[in-house]
C-alpha cells in the first residue's frame, strides 16, 4: 500500500531512492550485456576462431543492442528519455567509446603482455567491461537518460 500525500498524490521518489534503484537495475541490464559479450567472445574464440579484438567486437555491438532497449525502457525509464534517432546514435557513439575501453584492455593483454591463455583472455575483458561500464553508467547520465525535470 503506498503513502499518499494531503494533495491525494504519491510522494515524490527520493533521489538516494531513485539512484539506488537506476543503479541496481543498470546492473542488472549490464550484467546482461556482460554474458552476453562474454558467451558471444568466447564461443567466437573456441569455435570460430576469430582474432581477439574481433571477437569482443561482435558480442559487445548484440550486448550494445539489448542494452539500448532495456535501459531506455527500464533503467532510466523516468527520464525525459524519447527514443529519438539522435538519443540511440548519441547511445552508439557512447558505447563505441566503452567499446575501445574493452578492445584496449584485450589488445593489451594480447600485443602488449603476450598472453594467450584462456584466464589472462577473461581477466581482459573483465577488467575492460569494468572500466567500459564506469565509463558508460557517467555518460549515459550525463548525455542521454537526463532526469526529467520536475
Amino acid at each position: 500500500m503506498s503513502v499518499v500525500d494531503q494533495a491525494g498524490s504519491a510522494p515524490a521518489t527520493s533521489p538516494y531512492r531513485r539512484f539506488v534503484r537506476e543503479l541496481v537495475t543498470f546492473g542488472m541490464v549490464g550484467t546482461l550485456g556482460t554474458l552476453i559479450t562474454f558467451v558471444g567472445a568466447n564461443l567466437m574464440r573456441n569455435w570460430v576462431g576469430d582474432g581477439p579484438l574481433i571477437g569482443v567486437v561482435l558480442p559487445t555491438m548484440t550486448a550494445t543492442l539489448v542494452s539500448y532497449l532495456l535501459n531506455r525502457r527500464w533503467t532510466f525509464k523516468d527520464s525525459g528519455s524519447d527514443g529519438s534517432h539522435r538519443e540511440m546514435a548519441v547511445f552508439f557513439a557512447l558505447n563505441g567509446v566503452g567499446l575501445v575501453i574493452q578492445t584496449l584492455c584485450m589488445g593489451f593483454r594480447t600485443y602488449s603482455l603476450h598472453l594467450n591463455g584462456a584466464l589472462s583472455y577473461n581477466v581482459a575483458m573483465a577488467a575492460g567491461t569494468l572500466l567500459g561500464a564506469g565509463f558508460r553508467y557517467w555518460s549515459y547520465r550525463k548525455w542521454i537518460f537526463i532526469p526529467a525535470s520536475v
